[in-house]
C-alpha cells in the first residue's frame, strides 16, 4: 500500500506524517510526502521527530507533481490550501482530508513555535494508527478475509 501525505510546504506536517506512517506501519506501508509550494525541511520538524526516536534530517521537500504518474492507494491532504489544488491521481486513490494547522505559523521564532510542532506530531500520532487500521480493513475486504 502506498500513501501520499500532502501539505503546502512539505516542510513539517507531511514530513512528520510520512515518517510516523513508516514507523507505525512497520514496513507494510510505503509512505511519501510532498507539497504544493515546497520549502526546506523545518528544523523543529526534525527536532520533534528526533525526540520520538525518528531521524528525518536527511529528507528533502518534494513538489506534489513528482507523484502524478505514480500508483497510490491513499492520498491524505493535511491542509485546506493543498486540498483545493490536489491533482487527480491515476488509479483514483482513496482521498482523506485532515485539516491540521501549520505549526510553523505559530510564534515569531523557532523556539516559540516548537510547542505547535509537538501538538502536530501528537495529533498525527493519534490519527495515523486509525488510517493504518482503515487500510488494513480495506485490504482484508479486497482479499476476501472479512
Amino acid at each position: 500500500m502506498r500513501v501520499l501525505f500532502l501539505c503546502t510546504g512539505n516542510s513539517a506536517r507531511s514530513q512528520i506524517a510520512e515518517a510516523l506512517t513508516e514507523e507505525l506501519g512497520a514496513g507494510t506501508i510505503e509512505a511519501y510526502s510532498a507539497g504544493s509550494h515546497p520549502k526546506p525541511l523545518h528544523p523543529n520538524a526534525v527536532r520533534v521527530m528526533r525526540e520520538r526516536g525518528i531521524d528525518i534530517e536527511g529528507r528533502r521537500s518534494k513538489h506534489l507533481t513528482e507523484f502524478i504518474g505514480r500508483r497510490l492507494d491513499h492520498v491524505v491532504t493535511l491542509c485546506d490550501r493543498v486540498r483545493e489544488v490536489c491533482p487527480e491521481f491515476p488509479d483514483h486513490p482513496e482521498l482523506t482530508h485532515w485539516s491540521i494547522p501549520d505549526p510553523a505559523s505559530e510564534g515569531r521564532t523557532d523556539a516559540e513555535s516548537y510547542p505547535a510542532f509537538e501538538r502536530t506530531a501528537d495529533e498525527l500520532t493519534t490519527r495515523i494508527p486509525n488510517l493504518l487500521g482503515q487500510i488494513e480493513y480495506t485490504q482484508e475486504v479486497i482479499l476476501g478475509r472479512d
